[in-house]
């Protein structure tokens, strides 16, 4: 399709604006499928190398602590590509540096070198950046009514690879066997693969960029076309609308939670006899749990509010850490509440994002997403460096109900938003 429409010149009608976010919302699609399938079978190896190279539990949480490192470090970067050139580079170079991190992990692992192999998981988080932004560019030309729905169906492509990802370990665990490699290197080699190909069919498929088009549309209305503004200055930005604090909050505590739990949940169970293959079943029900119902949770977020829905990820997420701290040795209710932890993250991102898209103007939207999507990547990464030490003190349990304690100041900010904003109308939250 040309891309005559994200230029100046030209008028973008309503039906214009429709059909090409039909066509964007369909590649970050496609992309996030086998993108997902590079996030998914990190997430279910990445532990066990770790405590495979170092021995120690406290260290094992150190895999997923530099993935979430790595997506803090790169979100600012990345989204300030694609302020100047358009999501597509800036996606597609996120791809990128997620496949070269998948290679550097290989290299590491087969040396034995676990310096390298953290720098390795800090550049897979560039994946993990990657497809955390493509819910931002699914919100480029999204109309106010529908952008909850949208940015929640490319959260939800991410289901199919992210739940065959870590599945992928029994069989790909023999591919790489005869590669000569470690049946643990088996789903980085998926890792590394899903990553290029998702670099290839964003710069493929992405055209024209939605964010070049709405910023020639945003110009040709006679608005600001961005505000350059630095980390602390967009924080000060964010603080000052109560709607983009609660949001950026709510947003952070969900996935600080979230990978406090996910990230020992693998150890926990290997500790207690679990065999790889149901390891990975629960991550991947887990995964499911983030991703397979975010349709309906974008849905439920443009028709109740955001601001209930963000509250009621919060009870979820309480529930999870309940279920899961509670289960002992029993696999089944470990799963349970996996799932449950996957979904009240679902809820909090879906929900959070729309709510931080709505309540800032459009010319400082898109740093704000950047300083959004930062903040809760270092959430994520302190959380992921505090799991494993918890869980060594105070057990699985101890480290649920530490994870728990975050869902308090959100719930707290959140009820008080509905008690201010009652009789507003539900799109505002």
């Amino acid at each position: 399709m040309s891309t005559h429409t994200a230029q100046p010149g030209g008028r973008l009608t309503e039906e214009t604006r429709s059909r090409l976010q039909r066509r964007t919302v369909l590649a970050l699609m496609l992309a996030q499928v086998v993108g997902g399938i590079g996030m998914g079978a990190m997430l279910a190896v990445g532990a066990l190398i770790a405590l495979e190279l170092t021995g120690s539990d406290a260290w094992s949480g150190a895999a997923t602590t530099m993935i979430t490192l790595g997506a803090a470090v790169f979100a600012l970067p990345l989204s300030s590509l694609a302020a100047r050139h358009g999501r597509r580079p800036g996606l597609a170079t996120g791809w990128v540096l997620g496949a070269l991190g998948g290679t550097v992990v290989i290299a590491a692992t087969v040396l034995g070198v676990f310096t390298l192999f953290l720098a390795g998981m800090v550049l897979v988080g560039g994946g993990t950046a990657t497809n955390l932004q493509a819910r931002h560019a699914a919100a480029d030309l999204a109309s106010e009514r529908s952008r909850g729905r949208d940015l929640s169906i490319v959260v939800w492509a991410t289901t199919i690879g992210s739940v065959a990802g870590p599945n992928l370990i029994g069989p790909s665990g023999s591919a790489a066997v005869l590669l000569g490699l470690p049946a643990l290197l088996g789903p980085v080699l998926f890792t590394t693969a899903g990553f290029a190909l998702g670099a290839v069919l964003t710069f493929a498929l992405l055209r024209p960029d939605p964010l070049l088009v709405a910023t020639a549309a945003q110009a040709r209305e006679g608005a600001p076309s961005g505000v350059r503004l630095s980390v602390a200055g967009t924080l000060r930005v964010i603080a000052a609308s109560p709607g983009a604090l609660l949001a950026v909050v709510g947003i952070v505590a969900s996935h600080t939670v979230m990978v406090a739990v996910m990230t020992m949940t693998p150890v926990h169970m290997s500790h207690h006899g679990a065999a790889l293959t149901v390891i990975g079943l629960t991550i991947s029900l887990h995964i499911a749990g983030m991703y397979a119902l975010s349709p309906v949770v974008g849905w439920l977020t443009d028709r109740l509010g955001r601001v209930p829905l963000l509250l009621t990820g919060q009870a979820v997420l309480l529930v999870a850490a309940v279920v899961s701290g509670t289960a002992g040795h029993d696999e089944t209710l470990v799963a349970v509440g996996l799932v449950l932890l996957g979904l009240g993250w679902s809820f909090g991102l879906v929900s959070g994002t729309a709510l931080l898209a709505e309540s800032l103007s459009a010319e400082v939207r898109p740093r704000a997403q950047g300083v959004s999507d930062l903040v809760m990547n270092l959430g994520g990464a302190a959380a992921g460096a505090l799991s494993g030490v918890v869980m060594s003190l105070s057990g699985f349990g101890g480290l649920n109900l530490f994870a728990a304690l975050f869902t308090v100041p959100v719930s707290v900010l959140a009820v008080r938003a509905l008690l201010v904003r009652r009789d507003r109308a539900p799109h505002a939250g």
